[in-house]
């Protein structure tokens, strides 16, 4: 069967009797669509008939949220597909006599339309398609070869379970006020309301929240996308979007689903964003996460004399898959953990010794870089660690020993001669000029010493050699290997390490840390990325998933056996 880029599904079906035939026709749809999948909601369309089919207006109600809402929950399985409903006929009460647009363009212009229209004899009845294919034309600019597919067929030889027309779905959307609502009651529209969230990684959580916004919205629609001191509380801070491309991915879906809009994206940077502010603004839709944030946001408008905003909150989609340390909901938190250990970019290729594939791993102090080196050595790479190499350095008669006295004085000695590092130490950190001198003679001499086990692991017959160095990046040791590994926590996480392992005060630790590069800088710079902030257990499950992965990289003549 032929795979398509990106796809059209028109839904034909009254909403009630469409819901308990959601699975098949996403299963349907996923083997036909790997990228972008539209959907056109138009109940009661008629395909069969003489006369082209036309758009036509969709009131929205309660229960059209609630299918909106149902439909991307279902949409999650299908992870694949990047699915957006398109919401250009679905309009609000004061609204509803408005002109539909006569051809809209998409980010992805479709290659396949599907639809789940029955024909009478239950075939792929060739004028229907054509009149589907002709429908989807007009509407949309899709290819010029666009292709159409009945998904009726494929659901199965058996009659399909019909929920009555009457039987609502569950609701998913509650407007602040305590009064009932019934799923038929048409939703009001707004001329222009907000939404907030860090929409990183836009996922089918996301796009409820932003469906539901873009319904209420008849004007204008401010969405305020977090930034700078709220995303410090974060999970894995350090793999976020930058907030550009948050931005881009966020425009390219909001005007696919409601071009009509106008959209004033703009960074959030408080608690309160636009909505605290903008006399304007008449609601805000939030998660039941977020609802209280929406309340303290009412709360401040009435301290500053503006009007409370009209609060529409959404539950929260169930992750049916979700791992071991991650959210039951829908969450880009989960989606950041599932990033660790995978590939980012593509590796180096810097001269190296023939046959030996060389990792750098990295990360701030305190982070767990021994115990994943040893987690590797277990796995058959060999280690380099750079701290061994810098003790044999500074040992007398070492190639750093002589430059370092001489640089420093002998007042960092011990009785015996030997250097005393924690002196040393204490000489360096949190001075830069200082720290420079010291680096400046150290950081050449560790990589000679380097370089030297490099050889030497390739006569003891190893293939992957990691070079264990905290300072990996600031000394400029990326052509010494071909992939960079760093190990993100947070650095309250490395504080108290610090504290806990080498007997230091917090300021002490906090000053280690600041002469070293951030988390977030060490990351830009990597191909792999990893995290200790959980059980050990995890920790070797991310570390055996980014072998794996790595063998399958690695030319076969440098995989490791065991």
């Amino acid at each position: 069967m032929a795979v398509f880029r990106s796809g059209l599904l028109v839904l034909t079906t009254p909403l009630a009797t469409l819901a308990p035939r959601l699975p098949p026709i996403l299963t349907s749809a996923a083997r036909l669509v790997n990228h972008t999948l539209y959907v056109h909601l138009q109940p009661g369309m008629d395909l069969a008939g003489p006369a082209q089919p036309q758009a036509s207006p969709l009131q929205a109600t309660f229960e059209v949220l609630d299918f909106i809402t149902h439909f991307y929950s279902g949409a999650d399985l299908h992870r694949n597909l990047d699915v957006r409903i398109l919401l250009t006929n679905i309009q609000t009460k004061s609204t509803f006599l408005h002109v539909l647009p006569s051809v809209q363009n998409l980010a992805h212009p479709p290659e396949v339309v599907l639809t789940d229209f029955q024909t009478l004899d239950g075939s792929q009845y060739n004028p229907v398609k054509q009149q589907l294919e002709r429908y989807a034309i007009s509407c949309y600019s899709c290819c010029s070869q666009l292709s159409s597919v009945l998904l009726y067929p494929d659901y199965g030889t058996g009659e399909l379970p019909v929920e009555p027309l009457s039987a609502p779905l569950p609701s998913t959307i509650r407007p602040a006020s305590p009064v009932a609502r019934s799923p038929k009651q048409p939703v009001r529209g707004y001329h222009r309301g907000a939404v907030g969230g860090t929409f990183d990684r836009l996922h089918n959580a996301h796009k409820v929240l932003l469906s539901v916004a873009c319904v209420l919205a008849q004007e204008q629609l401010v969405v305020g996308v977090a930034d700078k001191d709220l995303l410090k509380s974060k999970l894995l801070p350090e793999l976020l979007q930058p907030y550009a491309e948050r931005v881009d991915h966020l425009s390219e879906f909001l005007v696919d689903i409601k071009p009509s809009l106008t959209f004033d994206i703009v960074p959030l940077l408080d608690p309160y964003g636009p909505a605290g502010s903008d006399p304007t603004l008449e609601f805000l839709v939030v998660s039941e996460e977020t609802y209280r944030g929406g309340m303290a946001v009412n709360r401040f408008r009435l301290e500053n004399g503006k009007e409370e905003l009209a609060l529409y909150q959404i539950q929260l989609l169930k992750d049916q898959s979700h791992g071991e340390n991650e959210e039951d909901k829908v969450s880009s938190s989960s989606f950041r953990q599932r990033i660790l250990g995978n590939l980012l970019q593509p590796p180096n290729r810097p001269e190296l010794p023939a046959g030996l594939y060389v990792l750098g791993l990295t990360g701030i102090s305190g982070s767990g870089k021994s115990s994943v080196a040893q987690r590797l050595k277990n796995l058959g790479a060999y280690i380099i660690d750079s701290d061994h190499l810098g003790h044999r350095a500074y040992a007398p008669g070492g190639p750093a020993y002589q430059p370092v006295v001489e640089a420093f004085g002998t007042d960092i000695l011990h009785k015996d001669g030997t250097i005393n590092r924690k002196v040393l130490g204490s000489r360096v950190f949190g001075n830069k000029k200082q720290l420079k001198t010291l680096t400046d003679i150290m950081w050449p001499v560790i990589a000679k010493l380097a370089r030297e086990e490099m050889d030497l692991a390739v006569t003891k017959g190893k293939t992957v050699c990691v070079i264990d160095a905290a300072m990996l990046l600031e000394a400029g040791w990326q052509n010494m290997v071909h992939e960079v590994w760093t190990i993100v926590i947070p650095e309250t996480e490395a504080v108290q390490r610090i504290v806990e392992r080498d007997g230091l005060s917090e300021a002490a630790a906090q000053s280690r840390l600041q002469s070293q590069m951030s988390g977030q800088q060490l990351v830009e710079q990597s191909h792999v990325v990893l995290s200790t902030l959980w059980e050990p257990q995890v920790t070797q499950r991310q570390v055996e998933k980014a072998w794996n992965l790595l063998q399958k990289r690695l030319p076969k003549t440098h995989q490791t056996k065991i």
